[in-house]
C-alpha cells in the first residue's frame, strides 16, 4: 500500500511539471498496464480496479498538493539536478519495458512507430512554450465550458506515456492559471474563506469534470490497442520513454550549468535511476 502511494506520487508530481510526462512514469513505475485496466474495468471489476486506484489517485494528490511547493523549489534553486532526477526516473524503468518486446521481430512497423512517436515527442518539445500563463480565468459560461474541453485535452495526454499534459497546458496557455485557481482555491479552503472557495470550485470543477471523461476516453482506446496491437503499442511506447528526457532537456534551464551542477546532476540521475528501478521491480 505504502509502496503504491509512492509510485502515485511520483506520477502525480510529474503531471505539473512541464515537460515531464506522468504516463511515462506510472511505465516506469511498472503499473501502466494495471491502471489502464482498472481505470477500463472501474465498473465491471469494482473491487479490484478501486483497490488499484486508491492508493494511486491518494499518492498522486499527495504529490500534487504536498509536494508541489518542494518540486517548484528544487527547479527554482537546482534545475539542472532536478531534471536529471526525473530523467533517471524515466530511464530506471526502461529495461522492464524492453523486457515486453524481448524476442519480437523489428519489424518494419514496430519501427515506424517507434520513430513516429518519438519524433512526436521532440517536435512538441522544441515548439513548447516556457510560459503558459496567458489566460485569465474567471466563472463564466464560456469559461465553463472552455475548462471541460480543456480537462479532457489535458487529462487524456496525462494518461499517454511520453506526452506532458502540463507542456499541452502551457501550449494553450493555461498552465499557470490552472496552477493558481488550484493554490487559491488550497488557501482558500484553510481560511473557510467561502467566497474563495466557490469561485474556485467554479473554476476547476469543470476542469475536473472534463479531465476524468478525458481519462476513461483514452483509457478505452489505449486498452484495444493493447489488446489487439501489443508489440506494436510498446514499440510505441518505447519511442516515447526515450524520446522524454530529450525532451526534458530541450525544455530545460540550463543557465545554471557548471561542473558541480553537472556532478551532482549525475548523483541526481542515478539516484532516480535506482527509485525506478526499484519501485518497477516491485510491482
Amino acid at each position: 500500500m505504502i509502496k503504491q502511494i509512492c509510485k502515485g506520487a511520483v506520477i502525480g508530481i510529474a503531471n505539473i511539471i512541464p515537460g515531464v510526462s506522468g504516463g511515462t512514469m506510472a511505465v516506469s513505475m511498472g503499473i501502466y498496464d494495471k491502471l489502464i485496466f482498472a481505470i477500463t474495468h472501474l465498473f465491471k471489476d469494482f473491487k479490484n480496479s478501486i483497490k488499484i486506484l486508491v492508493p494511486i489517485i491518494l499518492g498522486a494528490g499527495i504529490g500534487i498538493v504536498g509536494l508541489s511547493f518542494i518540486i517548484e523549489f528544487l527547479f527554482a534553486h537546482f534545475p539542472i539536478q532536478t531534471n536529471l532526477l526525473f530523467i533517471g526516473l524515466i530511464i530506471g524503468g526502461l529495461p522492464m519495458i524492453l523486457n515486453k518486446v524481448k524476442g519480437a521481430k523489428l519489424s518494419a512497423g514496430n519501427i515506424i512507430a517507434f520513430l513516429l512517436l518519438f519524433s512526436f515527442v521532440i517536435v512538441f518539445a522544441l515548439i513548447g512554450e516556457k510560459d503558459g500563463n496567458t489566460r485569465e480565468l474567471s466563472f463564466n459560461i464560456i469559461n465553463v465550458m472552455v475548462l471541460f474541453g480543456i480537462g479532457i485535452i489535458a487529462s487524456a495526454t496525462m494518461v499517454i506515456p511520453g506526452v506532458s499534459g502540463s507542456m499541452i497546458l502551457m501550449l494553450l496557455g493555461f498552465y499557470n492559471p490552472i496552477i493558481e485557481s488550484i493554490n487559491a482555491f488550497i488557501k482558500a479552503l484553510a481560511a473557510f474563506d467561502m467566497n474563495g472557495i466557490m469561485t474556485g470550485f467554479g473554476i476547476l470543477a469543470p476542469f475536473g469534470a472534463g479531465a476524468v471523461i478525458g481519462i476513461f476516453a483514452i483509457a478505452k482506446l489505449i486498452e484495444f490497442v493493447f489488446e489487439k496491437y501489443p508489440i506494436l503499442a510498446y514499440f510505441a511506447i518505447i519511442g516515447l520513454i526515450m524520446a522524454s528526457p530529450v525532451a526534458i532537456i530541450l525544455m530545460a534551464d540550463l543557465s545554471t550549468l557548471s561542473v558541480v551542477s553537472v556532478i551532482t546532476g549525475i548523483a541526481a540521475f542515478a539516484v532516480g535511476y535506482v527509485i525506478a528501478a526499484k519501485l518497477a521491480g516491485e510491482s
